[in-house]
């Protein structure tokens, strides 16, 4: 089925009583595209990144407007009049009624990264070649192995990993980081991120590459300002992981030697370009000797050891 996309332009004061009368006149459901409410939304979680695409930022400049999705027929054509009457000639476009569920797996293909792993989604056969396949569901949350700085701490995490490794990822996010340890050979990662649907989604692709819970758990919490929550951590981590944002490193780096056996290692990143002198003095100040620092497009990476 083809539905029409219409948008009719609208102060930001008047969007509720404009969805009222659209509703009145048949619509169904509403897309709200507004600038201060996406203004609002970055102030309001600005500790779940640094950096803002340009592009995006500009999509939403100077923008507050409804969209809404007619059939493409009598009825929707119908209401479409209504809508004009109400608010003069308002601009639409057709848009097939696609597969919108899953033509998005189409932009995700098998990933190489580093010298020994390839990232493959879930729906993907496994290339040949040799490299160690970690099978991740890209749908579920963030980390999916085409970002700089997962791709970066993945690669730096290969020359750490043996058969007694035990790993700490704190804000796993999908799990990638610590799943990656786990397929190259280590033998215990526990992963803890700040949104409570984390855990699940860890787990669900952990069992994508056959991993259990006898190697791998999660569990939701914030590790900064939570000490019951470290204390529970423990120490003796061979590898501790975050590829998070500068905001949460700097805060985080003074607890991460606590958490780290003799000679441990912290592989950090999510540290753009201009914040990299920031997070390099707070990883030195906890006491860390950094030993490989690793740049991708305008994004940082950090490996530090334990004294």
């Amino acid at each position: 089925m083809r539905y029409i996309e219409v948008t009719v332009d609208t102060p930001a004061e008047e969007i509720d009583r404009r969805c009222e009368e659209m509703s009145a006149m048949g619509v169904g459901g509403f897309v709200i595209e507004n600038e201060a409410d996406f203004q609002a939304f970055l102030e309001n979680n600005h500790q779940y990144w640094d950096y803002v695409d340009d592009e995006l930022e500009q999509k939403f400049a100077g923008v507050s407007r409804i969209k809404c999705y007619l059939t493409d027929d009598g009825e929707g054509k119908k209401t479409l009049r209504a809508i004009r009457a109400a608010y003069g000639d308002v601009p639409v476009s057709t848009v097939e009624d696609s597969d919108w569920e899953n033509n998005w797996r189409e932009y995700y293909k098998p990933i190489e990264v580093g010298e020994k792993l390839v990232v493959v989604p879930e729906w993907e056969p496994i290339p040949e070649g040799g490299r160690v396949a970690l099978r991740l569901d890209p749908g579920l949350i963030f980390g999916t192995g085409s970002h700089p700085t997962t791709r970066m701490c993945l690669a730096a995490l290969e020359n750490y990993v043996n058969q007694n490794t035990r790993v700490l990822d704190l804000g796993c996010g999908s799990g990638i980081l610590g799943i990656g340890a786990l397929v190259l050979g280590a033998g215990s990662c526990l992963g803890c991120d700040i949104d409570p649907k984390a855990p699940d989604v860890v787990m669900a692709n952990a069992a994508l590459n056959g991993i259990g819970g006898d190697r791998l758990s999660a569990c939701s919490g914030d590790v900064v300002a939570d000490a019951s929550l470290r204390r529970r951590f423990g120490t003796g981590y061979d590898l501790v992981l975050a590829n998070i944002v500068s905001d949460v490193i700097l805060p985080l780096a003074p607890h991460v030697p606590g958490f780290l056996a003799p000679g441990g290692v912290f592989i950090t990143s999510g540290i753009i370009e201009g914040r990299q002198d920031e997070v390099r003095a707070a990883v030195e100040r906890a006491g860390l000797v950094i030993v490989e620092h690793r740049c991708e497009e305008e994004w940082h990476q950090f490996t530090a050891v334990s004294r």
